[in-house]
């Protein structure tokens, strides 16, 4: 899906669960359709990733049409003009608001470097479900802003105060995980890149865009009955 397109840059919406590219980090998955090769098979053209997501996160990916052009918006990202908003939903009622500073390992997991995420509570809800050692479940909507660009940075963070994504395999919780696939048929990660702003470097105007949530979070929330429903209108 185009969220947005200019002459020097597109927008599009990636799923959960899709390389943007193949790299040495992505271990035996290179029978996998990357989001860079979905996007030449659909317009018979290449085009050149300015910034990453994970694989199974979902949400707004901008990729230059010319490999000119992405060192200007590069530049944005790594200066933090860009402001990018995340939604996540998490295990247990989170803090109405704060920020989390712990450093997170880089690329290659040797060394740590500072991280900073702030983040805000959206709303929240108990199920009568029972997840071991509670006898009901309770979950957040979050939202996040990454000030800082680390690998994994907001599954590490959200981990580190205890408030995991829910579908995290690697950071999450393994009981709310396999209570999400019993009771909603849901796998997917709960992190979502829902918008994007910062001022063009070639067109020199301001750019928002946003990104509709996958369907597994409207899933969730309309079997669950929560409210926060209302919230995922993009």
């Amino acid at each position: 899906m185009i969220l947005y397109e200019d002459d020097f840059v597109i927008a599009v919406a990636k799923p959960n669960n899709v390389l943007v590219h193949h790299s040495s980090m992505a271990r035996n998955q290179s029978e996998e359709s990357t989001l860079l090769e979905l996007l030449y098979e659909k317009f018979d053209k290449h085009f050149y990733p300015i910034h990453r997501l994970d694989r199974k996160t979902s949400g707004i990916v901008l990729c230059a049409k010319e490999k000119e052009y992405v060192s200007a918006f590069q530049h944005l990202f790594m200066t933090n003009q860009i402001e990018k908003v995340y939604y996540g939903v998490v295990r247990g009622f989170s803090p109405e608001n704060g920020q989390i500073d712990s450093p997170v390992k880089g690329r290659d997991a040797k060394v740590y470097k500072d991280a900073l995420t702030a983040f805000e509570t959206l709303a929240t809800v108990e199920l009568p479900i029972a997840v071991k050692p509670f006898e009901t479940s309770r979950y957040s909507l979050v939202k996040l802003l990454p000030k800082t660009g680390r690998m994994h940075q907001l599954r590490i963070h959200l981990n580190k105060i205890n408030h995991p994504l829910v579908g995290d395999p690697k950071y999450g919780d393994r009981f709310h995980n396999r209570m999400f696939q019993a009771e909603f048929d849901i796998s997917e990660l709960f992190l979502h890149a829902v918008s994007l702003s910062f001022t063009h470097p070639l067109l020199q105007k301001l750019i928002f865009i946003q990104c509709p949530f996958p369907r597994h979070w409207h899933t969730f929330t309309e079997k669950s009955h929560w409210n926060a429903s209302s919230l995922l209108k993009v």
